[in-house]
């Protein structure tokens, strides 16, 4: 079963958007994520939209950052990319009517629905900024530095 990784791709873009000076092509996030730049364009859009992203045509320009990381939570990102499923299991309902399948099918909604209630409170408790901050204790602990082009080079 192939996993919706969205969410953890758009943060992952975001933050190294902003460890950047100024705009980044779709391109450069594209060879550094290993998608299609079309991909790129197609899910930031989305973000413009909501006002997390602008955009700036002609040379030099790309996408930018256009919202302040210690407002913006996880839970926000992904509501804007349209609240993806965030479990992959489900029940059966192939025997309509039996009692049994009721039953169970009852018992795993209520469990399906407190699962997913906790994690979107958990998403909308942590910032952007916090993600940049656990970033940027790594990367001293590291002694490394951040470079966009390269940060994902073997």
């Amino acid at each position: 079963m192939k996993r919706d990784s969205r969410l953890s791709g758009v943060l992952h873009v975001l933050l190294h958007m902003a460890e950047r000076e100024g705009p980044v092509t779709s391109e450069a996030l594209a060879r550094a994520m290993c998608t299609n730049p079309v991909v790129v364009r197609r899910i930031m859009a989305g973000l413009r939209e909501q006002g997390y992203v602008r955009s700036d045509k002609g040379h030099g320009g790309g996408w930018s950052l256009a919202c302040d990381l210690s407002t913006v939570t996880l839970r926000d990102i992904y509501d804007a990319l349209g609240a993806p499923s965030l479990l992959a299991m489900g029940h059966r309902t192939e025997a309509p009517g039996c009692l049994v399948e009721e039953a169970v099918n009852a018992a795993l909604d209520e469990a399906f629905r407190g699962a997913e209630a906790r994690l979107l409170a958990r998403l909308g408790d942590v910032t952007l900024a916090a993600l940049s901050a656990d970033f940027h204790a790594r990367l001293l602990a590291r002694g490394g530095t951040h470079d966009l082009e390269n940060a994902h080079a073997s």
